[in-house]
């Protein structure tokens, strides 16, 4: 997708979204370009010719009022165009053919009566504002339809694909057809069969994607589980009496319905892909997934555990898939999710050798997807995997197939701890600022935590007060800029353990005054370790201020890091006085306390 170089790579997951949209929106611009100006492109020198790299005619060329001028209308998609010139066509008593009516009902219906956004737009920004959406209500908002994409226009009442359609002097099965799939794709499904039952009443015949469409949507207009099935089992009914020959959109269609049926649609899954094995139609990764959605669901919910899923892929093991239904790509993120929540990392890996199988990672999906897919194996390699199997895999994913978020850098730190090898926190630490996760304070605590956690030998020691150095200028940073990653008692008193183990006494002291400064109070343990650091130094005069630091912060530990200074220093007369003095002055604020 982006051109190899250092520069121009995307280095997080919001540059990637970014660029991608970047890189489309420059082409709908060029195409905006070259379709609104023809003229300036009708000189064809491209060897060999390429019709559909040449402009698209989108000018309307015929003004008078005529049947010719409303099929450039509709061939063009211009809606209320189309529907204006039809409305003069019938003012001036001119009869328009059946064929012409029935595809101003196709645009009207497909479109929802609304004016179709041009791909080629510059401010065409639909992919940009999904992606603004919340999860939930891009879930919610998620598509019934298996013959077309998902719409976000709502069928409206007596809309102009309706008022056209009443108008019509004639009708045919096309044009019932065509009302029933528009008004199921834009959620009028209670509607939908009522023209259907208008469609028997005047003896025609539906086709198999109006089929389709109602069994999508019996799922919409029933209530109960069996009132579902019913409905469905009786539009199969009504398809073999009328002889339509069922596709796999229609298994699919059928499958997807009983997703909702709960516990019932076990049982009648399995009929339904024997039926789809007696009729020679292969299933698809959207086949699939509908089947794992059915059985899984119930195992999960404590009704019973399933198989189902190795019996997945071992018919889908060495197979290569294309694109046959929207909901194909669907299949690879929610069948890693079941690996996951099984923590069986080697159907996993049977699961991603399937992706890896001639060009099935096309079928992987959206970024969003490809990201959950990836997200949910590593996070599986992160729990079960040798620390060196993890490192290979985190080379191999990252950055190539997705960018980690700091979920998935939370999970390599787990990984760190298990295997005992924190000493490579300070690597994975310039990873998460590469990634973008440097603001994130879940990641920067867990970081500046298991560094503190436990103490090393001197040379880790050097790089974690490194990596804690380079932290503290990202909070710097962040408190410039106005973030929410604040410093709270556990992160700075983390950071100031660091410094003091590296016995760099200057930077852990800044800490301490920024505990001051925040407001925030130093534990017992993080000012033994300052006192150990200004130990090795020999500076008596700082340990006094460590012991009137304490005095200030009204810390019980006081006393005892006055008898430590005592006994572990070379104090001078004068340095011993005021030392007693601190400590009874913590003594009397302690008992007045």
């Amino acid at each position: 997708m982006f051109q190899d170089d250092p520069y121009l790579i995307p280095r997080t997951s919001n540059e990637f979204r970014l660029f991608s949209l970047s890189k489309e929106s420059g082409k709908n611009a060029a195409k905006y370009i070259v379709n609104t100006n023809p003229k300036f492109f009708l000189k064809d020198i491209s060897e060999p010719h390429i019709p559909c790299l040449m402009p698209e005619n989108l000018a309307l060329q015929l003004e008078e009022v005529s049947e010719s001028a409303l099929k450039e209308r509709i061939q063009l998609r211009k809606v209320k165009a189309s529907v204006d010139m039809y409305d003069q066509l019938l003012q001036a008593g001119t009869s328009i053919s059946l064929e012409t009516s029935n595809s101003l009902l196709d645009l009207l219906c497909f479109y929802g009566d609304k004016e179709p956004a041009r791909d080629n737009s510059p401010g065409d920004n639909r992919e940009e504002e999904e992606l603004e959406k919340a999860p939930e209500e891009r879930k919610q908002r998620g598509s019934l339809q298996n013959f077309s994409s998902s719409s976000d226009v709502k069928w409206r009442e007596n809309n102009n694909a309706e008022r056209i359609f009443n108008l019509m002097p004639e009708k045919n099965a096309h044009s019932y057809c065509t009302v029933i799939r528009g008004m199921v794709k834009h959620r009028a499904y209670a509607k939908s069969f009522d023209m259907y039952t208008e469609l028997l009443n005047n003896r025609f015949k539906a086709d198999v994607y109006t089929f389709n469409a109602l069994i999508s949507a019996a799922g919409e207009v029933k209530e109960k589980y069996t009132e579902k099935w019913e409905l469905v089992e009786d539009l199969l009914c009504q398809m073999a009496q009328q002889k339509v020959q069922p596709n796999l959109l229609t298994f699919n269609s059928v499958l997807k319905t009983l997703r909702r049926c709960g516990a019932l649609g076990r049982g009648v899954s399995l009929q339904v892909l024997s039926e789809m094995n007696a009729l020679n139609i292969e299933p698809s990764l959207a086949t699939f997934d509908h089947i794992l959605g059915i059985f899984y669901k119930s195992a999960i919910s404590g009704r019973g555990t399933t198989e189902m899923i190795y019996d997945v892929l071992d018919e889908i093991e060495g197979k290569s898939f294309s694109p046959q239904d929207p909901d194909d790509v669907n299949f690879f993120s929610n069948a890693m999710r079941i690996c996951l929540d099984m923590k069986d990392v080697q159907l996993a890996y049977a699961l991603h050798k399937v992706v890896e199988m001639g060009e099935n990672w096309k079928m992987m999906g959206n970024m969003t997807q490809q990201t959950s897919y990836c997200g949910r194996f590593f996070n599986l390699l992160c729990m079960m995997e040798q620390l060196d199997v993890v490192l290979r895999w985190y080379k191999e994913l990252v950055p190539s197939m997705f960018y980690p978020n700091s979920q998935g850098m939370l999970d390599l730190l787990q990984a760190l701890d298990t295997a005992s090898h924190l000493e490579m926190i300070p690597c994975v630490w310039k990873d998460i600022k590469h990634f973008g996760h440097s603001h994130r304070a879940l990641v920067v605590e867990e970081v500046l935590a298991l560094m503190a956690r436990d103490a090393q030998v001197p040379e880790t020691q050097v790089t974690f007060a490194d990596c804690a150095a380079d932290i503290k200028s990202a909070y710097e940073m962040q408190e410039r800029n106005r973030s929410p990653l604040e410093w709270t008692a556990t992160s700075l008193g983390n950071c100031t353990v660091l410094f003091a183990r590296a016995g760099r006494t200057t930077e852990a002291w800044s800490m301490l005054e920024l505990f001051k400064k925040y407001n925030r109070v130093p534990s017992d343990s993080v000012m033994n370790e300052v006192l150990n650091c200004i130990k090795q130094s020999n500076r008596p005069d700082k340990a006094l201020d460590l012991v009137k630091l304490a005095t200030d912060f009204s810390l019980q530990s006081t006393s005892g890091l006055a008898r430590r200074v005592l006994e572990e220093f070379h104090l001078s007369e004068e340095q011993r006085t005021t030392l007693d003095e601190m400590a009874a002055e913590s003594s009397d604020s302690s008992d007045s306390d």
